[in-house]
Order: structure tokens, then sequence, then C-alpha cells
């Protein structure tokens, strides 16, 4: 038998193995508990290194935003250009960052360390859940759930550029240019300016693990292929809805720049749902055809 067989063989009685074995409930709170210790511990981890580089990193990612020099500002510039708005560019941002209290500096350092362990620390955490959650599922099971942890991942990792990229620069350019007198000057402080940096940039991350979920809820038959496909129209429609929520500036090449990857998400769920009701299919034409033997 050749030896890749071989170690395919051993790998499949491994899990087998794992799948089979029965533990007590004692047994399973401690083996989360084990999984939960290295998963914020990997987050902690990441954060002292972080806390380590935080002035770099506020210099050239926190910050990099209420300047007019990044690059998303920079590009819509350019496309202002390519479609005659001169209005998209965005040539100035009126405000100023301020640290209101006398332990904000540092506050806020600790914070975004945190913030900034959590993103780079997610890979693991979410692996280290997953190793819990596999051994419960079945063999089908398992074998559709491939690769969830780099799906997973990717999806999160491109909402949070996105939101970091796309979403924060339009909130803060709308934000910071909006008065309500011209005398009034806009002095935003430093905590309000990272909270919503974090919160947008990381509901992004949440966001864009749509077809996640609807993979989820097709398995278990609450979402199905055919209803995601009668409700589209609708579904544009709060697409629409959401991307003028996300992004108060009230031009409609903002809002189409937003909404563009979530119709590709809502479109890539749909194909995510049927896959799973084609599985399912599968799984049913092989129960009758081995009942019928």
């Amino acid at each position: 038998m050749p030896l890749d067989q071989d170690f395919d063989n051993a790998e499949q009685d491994e899990e087998d193995g794992e799948v089979g074995k029965e533990m007590s409930f004692i047994g399973h709170l401690e083996e989360l508990r084990w999984h939960v210790i290295r998963a914020v511990g990997s987050i902690f981890v990441f954060a002292i290194i972080a806390f380590i580089y935080i002035q770099e990193i506020y210099q050239y990612v926190i910050i990099a935003p209420a300047k007019t020099g990044f690059w998303t500002y920079r590009m819509l510039c350019k496309l202002s250009v390519v479609v005659g708005y001169d209005d998209l560019c965005i040539k100035a941002l009126n405000f100023q960052l301020q640290a209101m209290g006398l332990g904000d500096n540092f506050t806020m350092s600790m914070t975004s360390s945190i913030i900034a362990g959590l993103v780079f620390a997610f890979p693991y955490a979410f692996w280290e859940v997953w190793r819990f959650i596999k051994p419960g599922l079945k063999a089908s099971e398992r074998r559709s759930a491939r690769g969830a942890v780099f799906y997973v991942t990717f999806l999160f990792f491109s909402g949070v550029l996105f939101g970091y990229y796309i979403v924060t620069p339009l909130a803060i350019n709308f934000l910071a240019n909006f008065t309500l007198d011209p005398s009034i000057i806009n002095q935003f402080s430093i905590t309000s300016y990272i909270s919503l940096v974090a919160t947008l940039t990381l509901a992004c991350g949440v966001a864009f693990q749509l077809p996640i979920v609807v993979f989820v809820l097709s398995k278990v038959g609450i979402l199905t292929p055919s209803f995601m496909r009668e409700y589209r129209k609708h579904s544009m429609i709060v697409i629409l809805i959401l991307a003028a929520v996300i992004t108060p500036s009230p031009d409609i090449y903002s809002q189409i720049i937003v909404a563009i990857p979530l119709f590709i998400l809502f479109e890539i769920s749909i194909l995510v749902s049927a896959r799973v009701e084609r599985e399912k299919l599968r799984e049913e034409q092989s129960l009758t055809k081995s009942s019928g033997i």
C-alpha cells in the first residue's frame, strides 16, 4: 500500500477516534477552558507586541485616516477626475484631535493595543474554538465545513480592510466637515476618534461573515437559495439603506462604493446556500439507495 494512502488512513482513523471519544460534562468544560485560555492568551501576546510598537501603530495606522494624504482620499481624488464630480475629492479635514484627560494617551494606547491584539490573534483564536467544536460534528458536517478557519479568517480580514480603507475615511470626512455654524471649531477627543475607527472596522469584519452565517442557517434548514433569490430585490433595498447609514455622506458615489461589496457578499451567500442544498439532496439520494438495497 502506498505511503501516502497509509497516512490518509491513519489521519482518518485519528479523526474517527476523536469523534467517537466520549467525555463527561466536566471533561468538556475542562477542555473548553483550556481552549479559551489559549485563545485569550494569544490576544494578550499580540496586544503586548502592539503596545511595544504603539507609536508606530498610531502614526501609520490609527491616525492615518485623519490626514488628507491617506490612500483612500488620494484614490477618491483620482476617481473624481474620472467621473467629473469634484466634490468626491476630499481636500481638507476640518478637525483637531485632543487628549482631554490626563491619562487619555496611556488609556487609549492600552485600548488600541488590545484591539490590535484581537484583530491579529483572530485566526488562532477562532482555530482554538473550531478545535473544540469540530469533534462534535458528524463526518458529513466536517466534510462540508472543511476550510472553515481559512474562510472565516479571510472574510474577517476582508471586512476589516474594507472598514478601515472605505467606511472609516468616509465617515470621518462627513463628521469632520459637518458643522452647525462656521464659527464652531471641531475638536474631537482621541477617545471618541478611536472608538469610531474601532467600531466601524470591527463591525465590517463581523458583517463580512454573512456567507458563513448563511451556510449555518442553510445547514439547519432555515434559509434556502430559492428564498434568497425571491427576496433579492428586497435585499438590495436593505443594502442601499445600510450603505446610506454607514456612510453619512450624502453623495451617491460614496454609498455605491460601500454597497457594491455588500451586494457581492449577498450573491456569494446565495451560491453557498445552493451548495448546501445540493449536498443535502445528494445525502438524501444516497440514503434512499442504501435503504432500497
